[in-house]
């Protein structure tokens, strides 16, 4: 048996109903294997996510859907330096990470 992570939909429905990712640019700092990154990014101009776990990233580049290869972009990056301009993001998503 599989661990079955939100069957209710509840993270996607709560994330949708708080932000807007509608046509934006989104920074994820700590995105893991992408778990929550699939859940928003379809509707996004461009999504760079960021993690210190190499091999998360790893995996979350080989789970990327390939209609999102061109939208959804993975870094290895610290939070506390991050290596973009400034204003280069029209938000940031933090979730389960410290």
């Amino acid at each position: 048996m599989s661990l079955q992570t939100d069957p209710e939909g509840s993270e996607r429905k709560y994330l949708h109903k708080f932000a807007d990712f509608a046509g934006r640019r989104v920074l994820e700092i700590g995105c893991g294997e992408g778990r929550l990154t699939w859940q928003y990014a379809k509707v996004t101009d461009l999504t760079i996510a960021i993690d210190l776990d190499a091999n998360a990233l790893r995996v979350a580049s080989i789970d990327r859907p390939s209609d999102l290869n061109n939208k959804v972009l993975f870094s290895q990056a610290e939070s506390e330096y991050l290596p973009f301009r400034k204003e280069t993001f029209d938000m940031a998503v933090m979730a389960w990470s410290f």
